[in-house]
């Protein structure tokens, strides 16, 4: 049998569990991932990405389902989810993308009570053994430095 060591993983699996909604805090002060924040939408890094690049694009507002946004909100958030892509094709040059929205628990969203897009990136090739025989995902480069590549751009928004 070979052993896949990831000793980072052991902060994660310790700590206590954010109580807060993710994208509440990232709007604050203490939101270290958001690449942006925009009159009505925001965009942040996933702390746990399927692959580097992995976005998510969240209304500013606290709600959970498409019926409580309003059109203006609805038109931003696919505004400010089309332009990220067109940050990500600039920047990290994919083959391809998953664009989704997870409405509630069953159907994947792993925080269900404020409504996010995942954007992510996709490459000829980026499934491999790992994943498929592992369960385990290998993501190539740092979350620090996919946000110190991606920031500059999306202040430019």
């Amino acid at each position: 049998m070979k052993t896949l060591w990831a000793p980072w993983r052991m902060e994660y699996i310790l700590s206590e569990k954010e109580k807060e909604c993710i994208f509440c805090v990232a709007l604050s002060e203490r939101g270290n991932l958001t690449l942006y924040k925009g009159p009505l939408s925001m965009v942040m890094m996933n702390k746990y990405p399927y692959i580097n690049g992995h976005l998510l694009v969240a209304p500013k507002r606290h709600v959970s389902s498409l019926d409580e946004m309003t059109m203006e909100e609805m038109a931003d958030l696919l505004k400010t989810t089309k332009e990220s892509i067109g940050i990500l094709k600039k920047v990290m040059k994919p083959d391809g993308f998953n664009v989704g929205l997870n409405l509630g628990v069953v159907a994947g969203a792993g925080v269900e009570q404020h409504l996010h897009f995942h954007i992510v990136p996709r490459w000829h090739g980026d499934t491999n053994a790992m994943t498929l025989f592992a369960e385990v995902r290998v993501i190539p480069e740092h979350l620090e430095a996919t946000y110190h590549n991606l920031k500059p751009h999306f202040e430019r928004l």
